[in-house]
């Protein structure tokens, strides 16, 4: 099964600082990802692969992650796929759950492609109640 891997999971285990110590569970999200990767499992979109390279200072940093990148795929995403965005946005806003409009193109294309979503954003929490998206949680590890 492949995950839909936001780009919480990404900036997490690819952005931080090097100082950065991780928390216990911040260690349990970046060997997830490092599972999926090595299973070929990770996959991406446009629009988190252009938040990812958003906001890079230095060419030489953005040529690295980009390359990085360049290895997973990216879903398709057809018209259709747009327009249900725009139901969910819609459908979230009138039920009183804010939300962007990437993340709601993040919640159409999983549910296009039949995918989990794997965030660390907790407002996917909130979308999953009221639409049918899956969450991939990692394993916890003993």
């Amino acid at each position: 099964m492949k995950v839909l891997v936001d780009t919480s999971v990404w900036s997490l285990a690819l952005r931080r600082p090097k100082n950065h110590a991780l928390s216990a569970d911040e260690v349990l999200v970046v060997n997830a990802l490092a599972d999926l990767v090595r299973d070929g499992r990770a996959v991406l979109m446009g629009a988190i692969r252009q938040e990812l390279l958003s906001g890079i200072k230095l060419a030489e940093q953005f040529d690295q992650l980009r390359t990085s990148l360049a290895a997973f795929d990216d879903l398709p995403l057809p018209i259709a796929v747009y327009e249900s965005a725009a139901r969910a946005f819609n459908l979230c806003r009138a039920n009183g759950v804010q939300g962007s409009n990437t993340d709601f193109l993040i919640c159409a294309a999983a549910l296009h492609h039949a995918v989990p979503i794997f965030s660390t954003d907790g407002d996917f929490e909130q979308y999953q109640r009221w639409l049918p998206i899956r969450r991939y949680l990692p394993p916890v590890q003993t």
